[in-house]
């Protein structure tokens, strides 16, 4: 039976309106056509694709259930149901239907592209592959798929072919223009930053309020080289500009009560986040607060189910929209919310500046300023950030809440240190098993000083991703010959990883952004770091961890000093073999990295004390540039 004339003239207005992005608008309107037919199909299947446009899935799973119900043979309808399943966090049934969906003919490279994008947050980023692969060959007009592509090659530590993806989706007729920020994300990890910053650049002022591309810029300027502050003031500014206005929430009378706090991070699982949050949330005095971990991965493994037993409440919150994420985080009446991840991939500084609590506050997972105005703490160190250390753009204020702001927990898979190379009267190797994105240009300058330094010596990376054809090609400029240079496999397991410290005598921090798991695990197995200090966080870090464990000496505040005290090492064996034999992880047992009760119980005061206003935040927001 034909709807009336008025309710096809809505479902036209609707229509046009939803074109025109108008989305509130566009949804009025299918409503009122359902008010007169609640079983039309388009209304419900539209209105539903506009509510999961507007992030609000559990409206979205509700008409376009009822859409597919009406009509179960549409494709399309039902690819969108699935979409809106993954976006309430139903990802068991979202790859049910997609994975169905592959299986009709004729071939639908969306379903197939959209899997992938289910599997890469479930963590199966090879199969993801080979289903953006598929939807590309189904359909290589459309840009999209080649993006999604090009990020996956990304996660799987393959930037050269990420960006001749990347590239791909950028040509023809239907070409994709966020591949800008694939782009700009292939060129980080092929360390080709003022390439990458540019195209951060271009990518935002065409889509100004992407989010994670901000991230991506900020993060990016950590492994300039040089400092460059006028473009961190430019990046912070327009990231602010971008943030939506932060709501008010009173705070509520803790007064015969736990103070309620809820923790959000992607890596509450086997990653370096959770070896320093473990020994804290072990030890944290339970009858002070409730503790809520908000798990924002689709990877849980057996150290995510340690950190479960831990705490009170665990959430699972991948997948979930801003406005799902907030609404879930105010309704658990937080007190303080704590974020982990500060401009790292997979953050939720977005929801955080809509203000999630009456106290919020950054630590652990990134070296600066989140720039969000809602933040209103950083818990630091006096080695990171001294007190004499003024920075205008850091609108969080600094909480030195401890002597060193990390509580780390060696792997119980470690085994026994061993004597390396140098201690075994081989060649001295010096070595890095830190991410290769640290690895600047002018790192490997340096590095290749301290090899001419000590004749005969060889230097060993590992790095996810890293080959020896592409270090070959990195190091030749510094001078550092292939006949010195080794790179060593990732290993499949924990203990396989810190067995290869065996490989080398002395680690190399790289400058200026210093490694903090990497070297907490060279410190472990008895390796003594060398690090030189700089004059911001990223490049303190080290001196925070070496002044922890009572060697000083190993920091330097020059390129000659470095470059001097790895050959002094290098020159005395009998101590190298001390320190590889039990000494160094004597004094890292003894350091307060590992007085896990003490830190916690420091963790815990700072926490008080922000809550009491005894830390008081800062007056204002630095203003944009």
């Amino acid at each position: 039976m034909p709807l009336p004339n008025s309710a096809n003239q809505l479902l036209q207005d609707a229509l046009r309106l939803h074109r025109a992005g108008r989305l509130n608008d566009a949804a009025a309107r299918y409503s009122a056509v359902l008010r007169m037919d609640q079983r039309n199909f388009d209304a419900l299947h539209l209105g539903g694709l506009v509510a999961l446009q507007q992030g609000n899935s559990d409206q979205a799973l509700r008409l376009l259930a009822a859409a597919n119900r009406v009509n179960p043979r549409d494709r399309t309808c039902l690819l969108r149901l699935a979409l809106a399943e993954r976006a309430a966090g139903r990802i068991d049934a979202a790859e049910k239907r997609l994975r169905t969906l592959t299986t009709a003919e004729p071939p639908m490279a969306e379903a197939w592209d959209n899997l992938g994008m289910v599997l890469k947050s479930r963590g199966a980023i090879a199969e993801a592959l080979t289903c953006h692969q598929k939807a590309t060959e189904i359909d290589p007009t459309c840009g999209q798929h080649w993006y999604n592509l090009g990020q996956t090659f990304c996660l799987l530590g393959q930037p050269e072919q990420g960006l001749s993806a990347q590239n791909h989706a950028l040509k023809g007729a239907h070409a994709y223009p966020r591949a800008r920020y694939g782009r700009a994300i292939a060129l980080q990890q092929l360390h080709r930053l003022p390439e990458a910053l540019e195209d951060y650049a271009t990518h935002l002022r065409r889509e100004p309020a992407h989010f994670a591309a901000h991230s991506g810029r900020l993060l990016c300027q950590q492994y300039l080289d040089q400092p460059d502050p006028a473009g961190r003031t430019a990046a912070l500014a327009a990231w602010r500009a971008a943030l939506p206005k932060p709501n008010r929430l009173e705070a509520r009378s803790s007064i015969g009560r736990r103070l309620r706090i809820g923790l959000v991070s992607a890596d509450f699982r086997r990653h370096s986040v959770a070896w320093f949050m473990l020994p804290l949330l072990r030890h944290l005095d339970r009858s002070r607060f409730v503790i809520t971990l908000y798990h924002d991965h689709g990877i849980t493994d057996e150290i995510s189910a340690e950190l479960r037993g831990l705490v009170d409440v665990w959430r699972e919150t991948i997948s979930q929209s801003t406005p799902d994420f907030v609404k879930l985080l105010r309704a658990d009446a937080l007190d303080i919310a704590v974020e982990l991840g500060g401009h790292t991939g997979g953050n939720r500084l977005a929801a955080f500046a809509h203000r999630l609590a009456p106290v919020q506050i950054t630590y652990l997972g990134y070296p600066d300023t989140t720039g969000v105005p809602a933040i209103d703490y950083r818990f630091v160190d006096a080695v990171t950030d001294p007190e004499n250390h003024h920075d205008e753009q850091t609108n969080e204020t600094r909480v030195r809440f401890a002597t060193t702001a990390w509580a780390y927990q060696p792997p119980p898979e470690a085994g026994a240190t061993q004597p390396g190379p140098g201690a075994r009267g081989e060649p001295v190797t010096f070595g890095s098993f830190n991410n290769f994105a640290k690895v600047s240009p002018r790192t490997l300058e340096v590095w290749g000083r301290v090899l001419a330094a000590v004749p005969g010596s060889r230097l060993v990376l590992k790095s996810p991703g890293l080959t020896r054809e592409a270090a070959l090609a990195a190091a030749e400029p510094a001078g550092i010959p292939a006949d010195r240079l080794e790179v060593l496999p990732m290993r499949d397991n924990t203990a396989d990883h810190l067995a290869d410290y065996e490989h080398i005598d002395i680690a190399l921090d790289p400058l200026p952004y210093h490694g903090t798991t990497t070297t907490c695990e060279a410190l472990w197995m008895g390796r003594p770091v060398i690090t030189l200090v700089g004059e911001r966080h990223a490049n303190r870090v080290g001196a925070s961890l070496l002044s922890a464990i009572n060697h000083p000496e190993w920091i330097t505040d020059s390129v000659d000093a470095y470059v001097a005290q790895a050959a002094a090492l290098a020159a005395d064996p009998a101590a190298l073999r001390a320190l590889h034999d039990g000494a160094l992880r004597s004094a890292v047992q003894a350091s307060p990295l590992l007085d896990h009760a003490g830190q916690a119980h420091r963790f815990a005061d700072a926490l008080i004390a922000c809550w009491n206003g005894e830390v008081a935040p800062p007056a204002s927001t630095p203003a944009a540039a």
